[in-house]
């Protein structure tokens, strides 16, 4: 149920299996939110994700061979950009950070920028982070046992030079603020790290937000991709692969109600009235609609799933433009990852304190994305499409204004903060398409606009995400339904672990329940 690309990877690796699979998806686009549509006459614009950063890491392009189905990405090289400060910044003038594959060139900007002591504490960052991100990484790809959670970390704490245990938990469990601040001494190379680890949703005050920050240390190993075509090239190639396996995709047709008898499934019936009998479901959609599928058959572990879905999460612009962002003393290395248009951490604390006072922000912080520079299949010659996503942006403001009636303002205060950084970039935007926080839970099916589905702070994630009773992605009480999704861990961003690692476990209890027919059977 669902043909994101959690749903999608989940059944690719089912049917190379040689299962018989069916996807069933409401949406008459397929990829939920890594899909890309014609917003405009020769325009392609992404309606959720552009760049992707964590599938990248996972090994599953690879694994299912999506280059065969047409998958093909665009390095993001340099990765990340940060503008010099602009009169009223604090601190002073200076050149933009570049943030390279090749640290070298990075440490030579940061050098630059910022000063050699903050540029050898960088190289020394990475040497450090590199080993434990790739734990991290190891750890999302597999399920969140505390057993094997200690498998992946412990190396950590035997490589040499040794660290103590207590550091490491300091690191981990602390805030990426404090983690910043032992490092660095550049407040504008703070900020840039920063607003980059803050991409998955908390600010960077908060506990158990370091490791976000350590993730800039892989990026000079694989750098973020856009799929050229747009992001919904990823879920073309996966159902592509799900089809030549032998599986179906089903678009415009949603799950309405899970079929049950004695405490399993049996199934899926469809807005059509079509069912599909099966007796492994998995659910890629969001937890809350799998347990409203489910209904009266829910059990108790899933009639009681509420996790801490928020406020909202943030406002995504589409610009159409005659011309990519320009910012003064760059060219076009600032265009070819992710431009982190801010230059000192107390931008993004007031921007997410406004959001705690389920206000708009006053000074919104952008983040800007202009992949069309690169790949010229996304607009028309003399165009381009830019997106602009503003975190922190409230799903139900305090004063109970409407965001319909709200969405040109906020926009239009987004594309001006661009502007204050790429001077005519507001002159440039010829076509605008806005998401607000209930545009995006309207068309993504993203509940309160939440792009991650469920918070991603320290108490909602490993073997908490969503709850406790659910975090192992098999149903207790209700056999053979199975859950993926960005609900469960490791929660959210185009990474695909989730709907991997649930085909993993149906693959693996089959095996066993064919073991335990057979001894039964010489019996």
């Amino acid at each position: 149920m669902g043909a994101g690309h959690n749903g999608l990877v989940a059944a690719a690796y089912l049917a190379r299996a040689g299962l018989h699979v069916a996807v069933v998806e409401a949406d008459e686009v397929l990829g939920g939110a890594v899909s890309t549509v014609e917003r405009w006459p020769g325009v392609r614009v992404d309606r959720g994700s552009s760049a992707h950063v964590m599938i990248r890491h996972s090994g599953i392009v690879e694994e299912l061979e999506l280059e065969r189905f047409g998958l093909r990405y665009v390095d993001c090289d340099p990765w990340g950009f940060a503008p010099a400060p602009v009169p009223g910044d604090p601190g002073p003038d200076g050149r933009p950070l570049v943030f390279s594959k090749d640290l070298d060139a990075t440490c030579a900007s940061i050098a630059a920028a910022c000063g050699d002591a903050d540029a050898a504490a960088y190289r020394r960052f990475v040497e450090v982070w590199r080993p434990r991100s790739r734990a991290v990484v190891a750890a999302f790809g597999d399920r969140p046992a505390p057993s094997r959670l200690v498998r992946h970390f412990w190396p950590i704490g035997s490589a040499r030079p040794r660290t103590s245990g207590g550091d490491i938990a300091v690191d981990f469990l602390g805030s990426g603020d404090s983690l910043l601040d032992r490092w660095f001494t550049s407040e504008r190379l703070k900020a840039a790290l920063a607003w980059f680890g803050a991409q998955s949703g908390p600010p960077m005050s908060e506990p158990g937000t370091a490791a976000m920050i350590g993730w800039a240390a892989l990026l000079h190993d694989v750098p973020p991709g856009h799929p050229v075509g747009g992001s919904g090239r990823l879920t073309e190639a996966l159902a592509a692969r799900v089809v030549a396996d032998g599986g179906g995709v089903h678009l415009g047709d949603a799950a309405v109600r899970l079929l049950t008898d004695g405490g399993r499934v049996t199934g899926v019936e469809t807005a059509s009235g079509r069912r599909f009998t099966a007796p492994v479901v998995v659910a890629a959609c969001h937890v809350g609609a799998t347990r409203a599928l489910a209904g009266d058959a829910a059990p108790p572990a899933l009639a009681a799933a509420d996790p801490p879905v928020g406020n909202g999460f943030g406002l995504v612009l589409r610009a159409l433009t005659d011309a990519p962002p320009s910012y003064p003393g760059a060219g076009a290395e600032s265009l070819q990852g992710l431009q982190l248009l801010c230059t000192d951490r107390a931008q993004l604390a007031r921007a997410h304190g406004d959001f705690l006072a389920g206000e708009l922000p006053r000074e919104p912080v952008p983040l800007a994305m202009s992949f069309s520079a690169s790949d010229p299949t996304l607009a028309p010659p003399g165009q381009h499409v830019v997106t602009v996503w503003g975190q922190w942006y409230p799903y139900a403001l305090a004063d109970g204004r409407d965001w319909d009636a709200l969405a040109d303002d906020a926009a239009a205060a987004l594309v001006a903060a661009v502007d204050r950084y790429a001077p005519g970039f507001a002159q440039s935007v010829q076509r605008l398409h806005v998401q607000t926080p209930v545009a995006l839970e309207r068309e993504l099916r993203l509940p309160r606009g939440n792009v991650m589905h469920v918070e991603m702070g320290l108490a909602s994630m490993f073997s908490l995400r969503p709850t406790p009773a659910l975090a192992g992605q098999r149903v207790p009480g209700l056999a053979g339904l199975y859950l993926a999704g960005a609900s469960v861990h490791p929660g959210g961003g185009v990474q695909g672990n989730s709907g991997r690692t649930a085909a993993r476990l149906v693959l693996g209890d089959r095996t066993r329940l064919g073991r335990l027919r057979r001894r039964a059977a010489r019996r």
